[in-house]
C-alpha cells in the first residue's frame, strides 16, 4: 500500500509540481531564477517593459504593460477605458497559444501554475488566476465578523467574506506587507548561501 508521502508525491508529479526541499534535500528555486527564465522566455514584442511577476507557493502571476492605443488629444475617459480594454482583449486572444506553451514549460520547470494579466493606463485585467481553498479555524468572534459581512450583503458567503477581509488588509497594510516580503527575500538569499545539508 502506498504511503501518504509517496501518494502526495505522485499527485504533485501528476500535476507537474516539484516538491520544494526546504526541510529535506530538494532544490529551492529562487524568485530571481524564475523571473530570469520568464523574462528571457517571453517575446520582446509583447510588453513595453519587463512584466511584473508575483510569485507564491502555488502560482506565478505575470502582468505585462501593453502599448496604449493612440486616440489623439482630449479623449473622453469612457472611450479611453474602452480602447484600453479592447487592446487587452486583442492581446489575450492573439497570444493565447504561445502563453499556454510558456505556461506549460514554466510549470514543468518550477512546479507552479503560471497565470497571466495585462495593463494599459488605468485598466488592468487578469486573464487566468488560481482560486485555492485555504483551510482555517476561526473562533466565534471571528466567524461573527464574516457572518456580519454576509448578512449585510457585502459578501455572498463566509468564503467570499474571508477573501474580502484579506483584500482589505492587503490594501491598508500595503507598505508593511512590502517590507515583510523584502525581509523574507533576504532570508531566502541568506539560506541559499548557507551550507548544503
Amino acid at each position: 500500500m502506498e504511503s501518504r508521502e509517496s501518494a502526495s508525491r505522485s499527485k504533485r508529479s501528476a500535476r507537474g509540481e516539484r516538491p520544494s526541499r526546504a526541510a529535506g534535500g530538494t532544490e529551492i528555486i529562487s524568485s530571481e531564477k524564475i523571473s530570469g527564465w520568464i523574462i528571457g522566455r517571453l517575446p520582446e514584442s509583447w510588453f513595453e517593459q519587463a512584466p511584473t511577476l508575483t510569485i507564491d507557493h502555488d502560482e506565478i502571476l505575470i502582468i505585462g504593460r501593453l502599448a496604449a492605443p493612440d486616440l489623439g488629444d482630449e479623449v473622453d475617459p469612457v472611450a479611453k477605458a474602452a480602447a484600453e480594454a479592447g487592446r487587452i482583449e486583442r492581446f489575450r486572444e492573439e497570444t493565447r497559444e504561445e502563453r499556454m506553451t510558456i505556461a506549460r514549460e514554466g510549470q514543468h520547470h518550477f512546479g507552479k501554475i503560471i497565470s497571466w494579466g495585462a495593463e494599459i493606463g488605468g485598466t488592468k485585467e487578469i486573464f487566468t488566476n488560481l482560486s485555492i481553498p485555504v483551510m482555517t479555524r476561526l473562533r466565534q468572534s471571528e466567524r461573527t465578523v464574516l457572518d456580519t459581512l454576509v448578512d449585510s450583503g457585502v459578501a455572498r458567503s463566509r468564503s467570499d467574506a474571508l477573501a474580502w477581509c484579506v483584500k482589505l488588509v492587503a490594501t491598508n497594510a500595503d507598505e508593511w506587507l512590502l517590507k515583510l516580503r523584502k525581509a523574507m527575500e533576504s532570508v531566502e538569499t541568506i539560506r541559499q548561501q548557507g551550507p548544503l545539508a
